[in-house]
């Protein structure tokens, strides 16, 4: 006589006098003590899972993504989906494991989902991109290597290369290995004989490497300048081929934010090559990546979950003119002019290539022990007065103590010729540097201002503000630049009238009163 079977009211399998009874009713034979008992394997997904938490830990990253560690590997943090990620060595395994046999694309999916909720049991932990720091405070470099090797870089102790990261790294596929440096004492003078660049201009490019591997500061948008010929591009490839090297390390210039925040997550280090013009959005979207940017975006087969992109990143971009720059991105670049190089002077690709390749690890020997001999003397370093990019300024003034180079008063002057040339490249911001040049002093209405300004030639030019609203937007974006050629912006006062329309006061003040037109001293005292 066969004992019926019953469905447990909380759905799961229970076993009735030697059967398993499943979610869904049936029975299935449950196996002896000590012996299959003839009852049924496993499936493929729960052999998966198992076969993942034999060989792997599991973490959220704080940006809220699920990544898999190998416990006995390279402390790199493996995506669960996507190329090179958990899902495909758990399919490979598996097949290695279970011979003649493959995980379906079902059961894959399946232990992917296990495994995503068992590492959000897990409070979230940094996972960096090519460059983070550790618990001990040191910068770590991470090598892109397969087995993991990393360089970590200390003001006390200096820098090494260690078979495994301290720190949490994650990988892309714009991602391309690094040498390991070597220290040969010819690094920097290497460099420069690849470089077509004066002394000068030089010591604020190795600068700016050195700061590019400290990733708690911003670092302004390295700017290749020049005309035809003064080799922009390929100094570009090179330098960013030095502190994040990558398939594509030159980018053409994003078509739209989605595009930009796909590229910018993936790489530590990105440079956009022959610039022309830059629109305000693009414009707008640089200046975050360089203090800091976090985009939201809808999750992939969700109605009501986000992802966060979050990043800062170092950023380098080539151009022969990129046209008028608003005042904020102006005060966040570093601008190198390149000079053009003489005919019996030029070398091929294929010669520059071969000779970079063969310099490269006594390069960044260099910049590493440049870089821990800076960190060594930062926390002494102080400014009297702070200029924009006032984190960058102060590993400059770093930089000068230790090679006794004049790098942060070339930063300086630098800066304000860009200002300058941005402004000179601002048709309405000519014209109301003009008007407070005459004046000394102009107080009135946006609406008063657009009015007693006519556009120059009698018709109006692209960029010239349409209405009163759009001219105290513009003459906002235009205050810094302003600022640095003497001209502030007041725009907190209100009229007396009924309306009580906002006030714009424009004031001429002589440049010597400006506390960020003088170079800022350096002094080294106690932290």
């Amino acid at each position: 006589m066969t004992t019926p079977t019953t469905k447990p009211a909380n759905g799961h399998t229970r076993p009735v006098n030697g059967t398993a009874v499943n979610s869904l009713g049936a029975t299935t034979p449950s196996p002896a003590p000590g012996g299959d008992g003839g009852g049924k394997k496993p499936s493929a997904a729960v052999r998966l899972v198992a076969l993942a938490r034999e060989r792997y830990t599991f973490a959220m990253s704080s940006d809220g993504r699920p990544y898999a560690v190998a416990i006995d590997g390279p402390n790199l943090a493996l995506p669960l989906r996507g190329r090179a990620g958990l899902r495909q060595r758990l399919a490979r395994l598996y097949a290695d494991t279970f011979k003649g046999d493959v995980a379906s694309q079902s059961a894959l999916a399946d232990a992917m989902t296990v495994l995503e909720g068992i590492a959000e049991d897990n409070d979230p932990v940094p996972v960096h991109l090519r460059v983070g720091g550790d618990p001990a405070g040191r910068i770590v470099l991470d090598l892109g290597t397969a087995d993991g090797r990393a360089v970590t870089i200390s003001g006390g102790n200096g820098w090494h290369v260690v078979a495994r990261s301290p720190a949490l790294f994650r990988r892309s596929g714009a991602m391309a290995p690094m040498p390991t440096p070597v220290l040969d004492g010819d690094g920097l003078a290497k460099l420069h004989a690849l470089l077509n660049m004066d002394e000068s201009t030089f010591r604020q490019l190795v600068a700016w490497l050195v700061a590019a591997w400290i990733p708690t500061i911003p670092h302004p948008v390295l700017t290749f300048k020049g005309e035809q010929g003064t080799g922009k591009s390929k100094t570009a490839q090179m330098v960013v081929n030095l502190i994040d090297p990558s398939p594509a390390s030159k980018r053409s210039q994003p078509r739209d934010i989605k595009a930009w925040s796909a590229q910018a997550f993936n790489s530590w280090a990105l440079c956009l090559d022959n610039i022309s013009t830059i629109p305000p959005w693009l414009s707008d979207t640089l200046c975050k990546a360089v203090t800091g940017d976090g985009i939201v975006d809808r999750a992939l087969y969700t109605d009501d979950d986000v992802v966060v992109l979050s990043f800062r990143r170092v950023l380098a971009m080539t151009t022969i003119d990129a046209g008028a720059l608003a005042g904020d991105l102006a005060e966040r670049l570093l601008m190198l002019d390149l000079q053009l190089i003489e005919e019996d002077r030029r070398r091929t690709e294929e010669e520059l290539d071969a000779t970079f390749e063969a310099v490269r690890p006594a390069i960044l020997g260099a910049l590493c022990e440049l870089l821990a001999c800076v960190l060594a003397i930062l926390p002494t370093v102080r400014l009297d007065s702070m200029p924009r990019m006032a984190d960058f300024a102060r590993i400059l003034a770093a930089v000068d103590q230790v090679q006794g180079w004049q790098t942060l008063d070339s930063y300086l002057a630098t800066s304000a010729n860009v200002a300058g040339d941005a402004l000179e490249g601002d048709p309405f911001g000519n014209a109301v540097a003009a008007l407070v040049e005459e004046a000394g002093t102009w107080q009135g209405t946006a609406a008063q201002l657009l009015e007693q300004l006519p556009p120059p030639g009698g018709s109006r030019p692209p960029g010239w503000p349409k209405d009163a609203t759009r001219a105290g937007g513009r003459l906002k974006r235009l205050a810094p630049l302003l600022r640095s050629i003497g001209i502030t912006v007041d725009d907190t006062q209100r009229s007396r009238d009924r309306h009580r329309h906002k006030l714009l006061i424009l004031t001429r003040t002589d440049p010597a009163d400006e506390p960020a037109s003088t170079p800022p001293q350096t002094r080294s005292g106690p932290t």
